[in-house]
């Protein structure tokens, strides 16, 4: 399905439905989607997921008949896997995870851009350089797809198309890039958003991209400009590439006829007389849009084993 995501072309959900595990979930577009295409009747998402971490039609669900649609595509697209997802989730068998790799290994004239939040298993089953596909491919022999397997075996390590990624909303979350970093793929990529606060922990080394950006919807919290600068500047000494999506429904105001929220350094509502302290405002998403410092920032990676290929 084509999308209006800014750093991709096309959406693919062989998945559907997640639970929220940090702050960066609490506003999650995707449950919100599902509930609406539960109601309208849509067979995707009629499985509810538990009310304390998801909500209905949000519930992991798995659907075969999706895993062959990009078969059918012949002109070359960006495609994110799982909008509605997230393919590492515990409740996605690993078999299935390897079905989904097989379909992205036989269509090599797609890049796939697959996201989580649990890097901790994406590392487990997509395995590091020396077992790169190993579990996946084990994983397909055990569950009796043997044309997965065969599929599998036969591919280049890491899968060149393929691009892995992790969320990082916060601080707090900035140690899933250490998973990230140690798994085999072509191009390792971070999306801090909804970016929540600083990430001064965050290091970029082994990390080939990132994208920024700031919250929309009804729930949204607004962004410092400092800490998407700061990211910013960090992803050039870095020599990462760097992809500003948005400032979300809030911008750097002060400039227009309604009140502006402030925001310290640290996330927090404050006065307008705190040091550093950010205006922010709601103006929403298409008219705060997405240019930094005078220009937007549209930097993609260049694969890292074709650099060095």
């Amino acid at each position: 399905m084509t999308t209006t995501i800014e750093w991709t072309e096309e959406t693919w959900n062989p998945t559907t439905g997640c639970d929220r595990i940090s702050a960066g979930c609490d506003n999650c577009y995707a449950l919100t989607l599902a509930k609406r295409l539960k109601g309208m009747g849509s067979a995707k998402y009629q499985t509810d997921g538990d009310p304390r971490t998801s909500g209905p039609g949000f519930g992991v669900a798995v659907h075969a008949d999706a895993l062959t649609i990009p078969l059918g595509w012949k002109k070359p697209r960006t495609v994110f896997v799982n909008s509605m997802s997230d393919l590492f989730h515990a409740r996605v068998p690993t078999a299935y995870v390897a079905r989904v790799f097989a379909v992205m290994a036989a269509t090599p004239q797609h890049t796939y851009q697959i996201l989580t939040k649990r890097p901790e298993r994406m590392l487990r089953l997509v395995g590091e350089e020396i077992d790169g596909g190993v579990v996946l491919l084990d994983a397909a022999y055990a569950g009796g797809f043997e044309s997965v397997a065969t599929t599998l075996y036969e591919a280049e390590w890491p899968l060149p198309n393929v691009w892995l990624g992790t969320s990082i909303e916060s601080d707090e979350h900035s140690k899933r890039a250490d998973a990230l970093r140690k798994t085999n793929a072509a191009v390792r990529f971070i999306s801090a958003e909804p970016l929540l606060g600083p990430l001064p922990s965050l290091g970029l080394t082994g990390i080939d991209w990132l994208i920024a950006g700031g919250e929309s919807g009804p729930g949204a919290r607004p962004v410092h400009p400092d800490w998407v600068r700061d990211l910013r500047n960090r992803c050039q000494t870095a020599g990462t590439a760097f992809f500003f999506k948005q400032w979300g429904q809030y911008r750097p105001g002060g400039d227009v006829a309604q009140p502006a929220t402030w925001i310290s350094p640290d996330g927090r509502p404050c006065s307008a007389d705190y040091p550093d302290a950010a205006a922010m405002v709601r103006v929403g998403k298409k008219a705060a849009g997405r240019v930094l410092d005078g220009r937007t920032w549209d930097e993609y990676p260049t694969s890292r084993k074709a650099v060095t290929s």
